[in-house]
């Protein structure tokens, strides 16, 4: 099966500094995982930069990432901690050095303690501390940025943290969710003029969650279609400023009534016979889907900032790779233009209120040595990722 994409196409992995690095006072430190692991440590990043950026750049190309705003910015509005600048200037140096071109994303979840204890992204009066950070970060670093994400994900951030209550401030209050969601629409709105001014080649866009909702029985097909209209529409219309439409895709999920994935009904999943990872239902043509609908809806380039699966079985991983690069390569034969795919993640991390159990990476991370080995399926995504093609058996 031949693979070949564009001299132009951007091949990268993905991670998120919070996911990584050791927490610094922010509001997922100390959070219990369902795995039975603390939000204490992570994969030891801050430790290794070198090593890393060795990592990152023999996998792929181009790089997603994110700075920890809690650590740089220590209070509203103070200027960034000298000793965590020059740290992350030798990270993002070392990277340039090795020709890695850098996706920056903004916001990744989670906030600065004191931005939390004044009410987070609820309060519209917050907006400006969230700026005033974003100026800095451009201002300080802005010169190793390529292109930018605004927000990571903001329609799993406000429905996990303000709709089932699984993610800081694990509320349930869908009045306030859909406030969060317009106070980052608006945060959104202004971080691209802002980013716009100072750097006006660079792209900039969002990166929202795609999934499949879907029932098969009566009592699933209300909720379905609820999911899919908050989820795929409502949340994603408050950020369309962008040059490009990011989107993660990860899974189709059943209704029965409730989502019918391996984290809440793993044996009505497995009694389903369907094909999954150890998170949902594995469904590769989602991804198809998903881009065709937003393509039509938006016709802005498309690039899929996270894309992987969540397993043990490198096995798996493997085939999700040439399954998920099949498609975009289909997709860019039909005359979709679909501009890059960052596979998530370069290493396995803490997967927020899961735990660093479940596996998404391509390299490994052993949870006490924290030492990286890598997997079969980074060679598999190396050998594609720097050549562009690959012809794979």
């Amino acid at each position: 099966m031949p693979l070949h994409f564009p001299s132009d196409f951007i091949f990268g992995t993905s991670t998120s500094s919070y996911q990584i690095e050791t927490p610094f006072e922010h509001d997922w430190h100390g959070v219990k995982a369902m795995d039975g692991h603390i939000f204490t440590h992570t994969t030891e990043h801050e430790l290794q930069f070198e090593e890393d950026a060795d990592l990152i750049a023999n996998v792929a190309p181009a790089y997603r990432m994110s700075l920890m705003w809690s650590k740089l910015q220590r209070g509203p509005y103070q200027d960034f901690d000298a000793e965590t600048v020059a740290e992350y200037h030798r990270l993002l140096g070392s990277l340039r050095d090795r020709k890695v071109s850098i996706m920056m994303v903004l916001h990744h979840f989670t906030n600065p303690l004191w931005f939390s204890e004044r009410g987070g992204w609820e309060m519209r009066e917050n907006i400006p501390l969230w700026l005033d950070f974003v100026e800095r970060l451009v201002q300080e670093f802005g010169q190793y940025v390529s292109s930018w994400n605004t927000f990571n994900e903001p329609n799993v951030y406000v429905s996990f943290g303000w709709g089932i209550g699984q993610f800081p401030p694990f509320k349930k209050n869908p009045i306030t969710a859909i406030r969060v969601v317009k106070n980052m629409g608006k945060a959104h709105d202004l971080a691209y003029a802002l980013l716009k001014k100072k750097y006006p080649l660079h792209p900039v866009g969002i990166s929202h969650n795609a999934a499949v909702f879907t029932s098969e029985t009566i009592a699933g097909w209300l909720p379905a279609k609820l999911f899919d209209l908050w989820f795929m529409e409502f949340v994603p219309k408050h950020f369309e400023k962008v040059d490009f439409f990011g989107m993660s895709y990860y899974a189709k999920i059943n209704h029965d009534p409730l989502p019918v994935t391996m984290v809440t009904t793993p044996d009505k999943l497995r009694k389903s016979g369907k094909d999954h990872d150890d998170m949902w239902e594995y469904y590769p043509e989602g991804l198809r889907e998903t881009v065709m609908r937003y393509w039509q809806k938006y016709k802005k380039p498309i690039i899929i900032t996270e894309n992987g699966i969540c397993t043990s079985d490198d096995t798996k991983r493997e085939k999700a790779i040439v399954d998920y690069l099949t498609i975009v390569q289909d997709l860019i034969q039909q005359g979709i233009p679909v501009k890059g795919y960052f596979y998530w993640s370069t290493w396995d991390n803490f997967e927020w209120a899961l735990g660093p159990t479940y596996k998404f990476g391509l390299y490994d991370c052993d949870l006490v040595t924290k030492k990286r080995t890598a997997r079969p399926s980074a060679k598999l995504y190396a050998s594609i990722a720097h050549r562009k093609e690959a012809v794979v058996l």
